[in-house]
């Protein structure tokens, strides 16, 4: 099989590849740039497992980064184990072909206990005292030593979170080049986010986000000049463009005003019980899933979709099925926000009650995705709680803002246009429309033709 590189970079579009991306505006003229038509949910987990299963979400399983598990009745988002995904992995396929293949997995999601030979991905040691230390996990677990001894401990407060910036986009750049180095895989996936955070924050804004375009782009050139010297095959692409937004919709609170969700107060602060709920939404970026526990409000709960303010698709069971999103996982409904328009998570009608994770980076916690993390609430704040930190008291960091029109960029639903949409970079012209379980396909032909 030929030797093979697929870096994911995050958030790429031809809306951002330009003056402040000179690597990329070069290496484009002379290769092939093919848009992927985006995947419902043009989300990380359910793209990611497109591309290396084949299959959409559908078959997979990965309707979103996170669902509703109506077994234990919690709402679950960012697990990691690889089981999740209920398709065959292009690693598994190779293996089964050739005996010889290995694959290396750096930080493409669901990483965890999957048959791929060499992988790392983020996983926090949680203390017994409540404190969260950076860390990752890898396989085998003596990478996770060598690497973290030789590049300094994962930057995980640089990956998520207010302090995201390009530490942990490099360190991840470095872990894949010594895994090279070491092991020679055949396969290489890389994961490089350094864009999801400027482009979330800022949207498509040059003027905010030039300096963020330099610095990926020249981690970029350097992976590609560094694999093209080890004879491997070069594929770049991205899972979603990200488009500009303005309008955070809270269709957790429309349905609290119709007296659809189930809330339980301690402390003083209000919590989402989706269990206790007649419905109840998990938001996704541009996208959500609606569930409903009782099947008798479901017709109500419709008519209060499809009149709600930024809400575009509503999609029931049957109609999922056009979008290959019609999973046992998937909502009763499953909806799109319209342009300029995203999907909190946002349950509350008074700050005061907001839970206490909902000021904090807790992305285990949280009933639906939160970009407002990426913010923080005063400089002055995260000063003094770094220093109680140093001080050895107990603390919180609880520095996160509730005010969503904090965020100007977003992605995952339908209908986006060209200048938004994911691309494909590679040697070989793509004739056909590409949608995104054909890139299974791409680099399945690009490892054995």
């Amino acid at each position: 099989m030929n030797k093979t590189v697929v870096i994911d970079i995050v958030g790429l579009s031809t809306s951002v590849i330009g003056e402040h991306t000179p690597f990329l505006k070069k290496y484009i003229a002379e290769k092939h740039l093919t848009n992927i038509e985006p995947l419902l949910p043009a989300v990380t987990t359910s793209v990611q497992s497109s591309y290396l299963t084949g299959k959409y979400p559908s078959e997979n399983g990965i309707v979103g980064n996170g669902w509703y598990d109506n077994v234990d009745s919690e709402i679950k988002f960012w697990k990691q184990s690889n089981k999740l995904v209920d398709a065959e992995k292009i690693w598994d396929k190779a293996k089964r072909e050739n005996p010889s293949f290995t694959c290396s997995n750096m930080f493409w999601w669901y990483n965890m206990y999957s048959n791929a030979d060499y992988s790392v991905t983020p996983r926090p040691n949680y203390l017994a005292d409540g404190r969260k230390l950076p860390d990752c996990y890898s396989q085998p677990p003596e990478l996770r030593e060598h690497l973290q001894e030789k590049f300094g401990q994962f930057p995980l407060f640089q990956f998520w979170g207010p302090g995201a910036n390009i530490k942990s986009t490099r360190w991840i750049a470095d872990a894949a080049m010594e895994t090279e180095q070491l092991h020679n895989p055949t396969l290489t996936l890389i994961y490089l986010p350094h864009l999801d955070y400027c482009l979330q924050k800022f949207g498509p804004d040059f003027d905010k986000i030039n300096k963020e375009l330099k610095e990926i782009d020249e981690i970029v050139e350097e992976l590609v000049g560094f694999y093209e010297k080890k004879g491997a095959r070069i594929i770049l692409l991205s899972e979603y463009g990200i488009e500009p937004v303005n309008q955070p919709i809270h269709l957790n609170r429309v349905l609290r005003e119709n007296g659809l969700i189930g809330i339980r107060e301690e402390r003083g602060l209000e919590l989402l019980d989706p269990g206790a709920s007649k419905a109840f939404v998990v938001a996704d970026h541009q996208i959500a899933h609606v569930y409903i526990n009782d099947k008798s409000v479901t017709e109500k709960v419709k008519e209060i979709l499809e009149n709600a303010n930024g809400v575009d698709l509503v999609l029931d069971k049957k109609e999922q099925e056009k979008y290959n999103i019609n999973h046992e996982r998937a909502g009763d409904f499953v909806i799109t926000a319209k342009e300029n328009c995203w999907f909190t998570y946002y349950f509350w009608l008074d700050d005061a009650k907001a839970p206490d994770y909902a000021r904090c980076v807790d992305i285990h916690k949280k009933p639906g995705y939160d970009p407002v993390e990426m913010f923080m609430s005063s400089k002055l704040r995260v000063g003094y709680k770094l220093l109680r930190k140093k001080s050895g008291f107990r603390y919180v960091m609880d520095v996160i803002p509730l005010d969503a029109t904090l965020v100007k960029g977003s992605h995952g639903r339908a209908g986006v246009s060209d200048a938004f949409k994911p691309v494909l970079i590679t040697d070989s012209k793509i004739i056909k429309k590409l949608k995104a379980p054909h890139v299974f396909d791409v680099i399945w032909e690009t490892l054995v033709k």
